[in-house]
């Protein structure tokens, strides 16, 4: 009976440690002009949420912005650079980017990574600024 116990315990324990490996973590960003390389003067203002799950490598969003100097003209998650320093485009948020701004999709291994690492930021475009209006840095 001891022995079942012990047995039952440790499953137990490896299912709870499989689930936290697995369970998605919430990162968020405060986007603004003044974080975008170069800084953009924009009276732009916006909050950014990304929830990622690295043990399926998948992502949802949900972005709010106001007072961007047009519509829209691109919408992304940038990977592989810190705050300061501009990426490459990661996941792009679809064509549909009227306020909030939501949905899902998939990220690389290396991506989750540089999620993990603080070297991703979600920015937002207009034509008036082709490089981005507001950015921000995702953080836990």
């Amino acid at each position: 009976m001891r022995k079942a116990g012990v047995i039952l315990g440790l499953l137990a324990t490896v299912g709870i440690w499989a689930y936290a490996q697995s369970a998605p973590v919430v990162y968020k960003a405060t986007l603004a002009g003044n974080s975008e390389v170069p800084p953009v003067n924009t009276q732009a203002r916006g909050a950014a949420q990304v929830n990622a799950d690295s043990a399926t490598n998948q992502a949802s969003w949900r972005v709010e912005y106001s007072g961007v100097s047009g519509p829209l003209t691109g919408a992304h998650i940038h990977c592989g650079a810190p705050a300061g320093a501009n990426a490459g485009v990661a996941v792009n948020f679809g064509t549909t980017l009227a306020s909030p701004i939501t949905g899902s999709g998939s990220m690389t291994p290396a991506q989750m990574a540089d999620l993990q690492a603080g070297r991703c930021y979600v920015n937002l475009h207009t034509d008036a600024n082709k490089g981005g209006e507001i950015r921000g840095q995702l953080a836990p």
